[in-house]
């Protein structure tokens, strides 16, 4: 009997930290889980899913990562790499070092952060407005919202009769 493996890219997902860059391949059941981490390159491999489908990503890097700094921990859904960056605090506005659309690769935008933006300026302009808020004056307290605070029952409190 043969078993014959289909090759193709597994789907990913990254987003940008300071100091790192974080590419998650989404495969559950990975096994044979192979990553190799160069200077300005980047291999994934593995077989996934019931089918043992045979997944194979390579990417040349936008910058050049710290290959003995970096990692990755594979857990039952996906393999989540973390790419130390060769030099902390430059953003990457793309994973890849051609602008080529990667039809297997996606921004991560549930943890994307703007990171680059927070500048001692920004914070500096966030203080002057909480203290510009804070001195407007006006009552310490929240004014009365209808009785939120009133600790006597509502009539929807009433005993739910037993069910049969």
């Amino acid at each position: 009997m043969c078993i014959c493996l289909i090759r193709h890219p597994a789907t990913a997902k990254w987003y940008d930290r300071r100091d790192y860059v974080f590419i998650e391949f989404c495969v559950e059941d990975s096994k044979d889980v192979k990553v190799n981490f160069e200077k300005t390159k980047f291999g994934f491999s593995c077989l996934g899913g019931t089918d043992s489908v045979k997944h194979t990503n390579e990417i040349d890097l936008f910058e050049a990562i710290d290959q003995n700094e970096s990692k990755h921990r594979r857990t039952d859904r996906s393999v989540l790499c973390c790419l130390r960056k060769a030099e902390s605090g430059k953003a990457w506005p793309r994973l890849t070092k051609e602008k080529a659309k990667l039809n297997w690769l996606s921004v991560d935008f549930n943890n994307w952060k703007d990171w680059e933006d927070d500048s001692d300026e920004e914070l500096s302009n966030f203080d002057r407005f909480s203290e510009m808020m804070n001195s407007m004056g006006g009552d310490d307290e929240l004014p009365d919202l209808d009785g939120a605070d009133d600790e006597s029952a509502d009539s929807d409190d009433e005993k739910m009769p037993d069910l049969e």
